[in-house]
């Protein structure tokens, strides 16, 4: 196997993976139901919260923090299983 064909294929899924986050932070979303309407990107990103025709800044900023939390902790549990980066470069063998 050769290591740097590897890490060429690494870089190209990279690639591919930011393309992807590029179109979803592109998407957006509007959910109206109960009163509420909420605006929300592709990428999870709340960008507008109405509740009865007011806009609702502070939940909205709640709402985001809570999602990157989520998300952080997903990252963190997908990092940790077995072979990672080192798994496919060969190194857990």
């Amino acid at each position: 196997m050769n290591p740097f064909q590897q890490l060429g294929d690494l870089k190209k899924m990279r690639d591919q993976a930011m393309a992807i986050q590029k179109e979803l932070q592109a998407e957006q979303i509007t959910v109206e139901k109960h009163g509420v309407r909420i605006l929300i990107s592709g990428d999870q990103k709340v960008l507008s919260l109405e509740t009865n025709g007011k806009s609702d800044d502070d939940v909205k900023e709640a709402i985001n923090e809570a999602v990157k939390k989520s998300q952080e902790v997903a990252a963190k549990k997908l990092a940790s299983m077995q072979g990672g980066l080192a798994g496919l470069l060969g190194g857990n063998k």
